[in-house]
């Protein structure tokens, strides 16, 4: 391609140029917000649905008594869980103490699996409390274990925009799930 070809080619979108493009149709999705539910209520919400559903469908790692972890469909990272109540609440403190207790402990058990399983080197923990502050889904608390791998911060998310998970998250469901309760 001579320099007039390549000068005329961006005029037009999707004529080649020098430059390489990674093409993530998919999250279009999460961009344009087709996962989220359209209205506060417990109804049409993914989190309140999740639990009905079967673990496979849910990706539902484990349930416990007051709340339950899962995958999260737009992970930042291979393994990527939310732990959320059965409860629809969006407010911290409006948990109750024994939902506060088993968030935390969830999370622990939750380090503690992706370390062992997936070899995990470092976490970022997070919950967002209103859209203004980053929260997807508002209207249902829910806390983010992202684990962290050496290298993981590649130039793909900085100069790309885009993430490569390598793992399919049924996948990951599935070898967290089995792992769960075997890991101390």
């Amino acid at each position: 391609m001579d320099k007039d070809q390549v000068e005329s080619s961006f005029e037009f979108a999707g004529v080649p140029d020098p430059f390489q493009r990674l093409w993530t149709p998919h999250r279009m999705a999460y961009v344009e917000g087709d996962a989220k539910p359209r209205t506060q209520d417990r109804a049409d919400c993914p989190f309140c649905r999740a639990p009905k559903l079967s673990d496979e469908e849910g990706l539902i790692v484990y349930r416990g008594e007051n709340a339950f972890v899962l995958m999260n469909l737009f992970p930042y990272n291979s393994g990527h869980l939310l732990i959320c109540p059965y409860r629809h609440t969006s407010w911290y403190p409006d948990l109750t103490v024994q939902e506060r207790d088993e968030i935390s402990a969830l999370t622990v058990q939750a380090m503690k699996v992706l370390k062992q399983v997936v070899n995990a080197q470092g976490f970022n923990l997070g919950m967002n409390q209103g859209e203004v502050a980053g929260a997807g889904i508002a209207a249902h608390l829910h806390q983010h274990v992202v684990p962290r791998y050496g290298g993981d911060a590649n130039f793909l998310p900085i100069i790309a925009q885009t993430k490569a998970v390598p793992q399919l998250l049924e996948d990951a469901r599935q070898l967290l799930a089995e792992n769960w309760e075997s890991v101390d």
